[in-house]
């Protein structure tokens, strides 16, 4: 019962992000919205981690199987896919570059208390 209740809180912010994305005008998918509505819950200790940390981490560790479905839907349409490999190559590479840079700034900047120039 207790994993069903989790599950049932993590549904409910995900439920509540789809409510937001429907009645707020701006271009934010509702997943990004549960997330962000569930990030607050529990800095602002709302929520307690406890509340939803094991059902949390199993859906963690199933995450790649959720990739499977997405995956074979891609292989469905190769052909575009296929046509398009060059732009989608470019995208994928300056797209990981910009991400590990941006990445490593912030990390720099949290783990140094702000100072860029150390």
């Amino acid at each position: 019962m207790k994993y069903v209740c989790q599950l049932g809180i993590i549904l409910g912010f995900s439920l509540a992000g789809e409510l937001l994305a429907a009645l707020v005008p701006l271009p934010v998918p509702a997943a990004i919205w549960g997330m962000v509505l569930l990030l607050a819950a529990l800095l602002t200790r709302f929520l307690r981690v406890e509340a939803v940390g094991e059902v949390g981490r199993f859906l963690v560790t199933i995450l790649p199987l959720l990739f499977v479905v997405p995956t074979v839907g891609l292989m469905a349409c190769f052909d575009l896919v296929f046509a398009n490999l060059v732009p989608i190559l470019v995208i994928l590479v300056v797209g990981t570059v910009v991400t590990f840079g941006v990445g490593g700034l912030v990390t720099r900047i949290f783990t140094r208390g702000g100072d860029r120039d150390a």
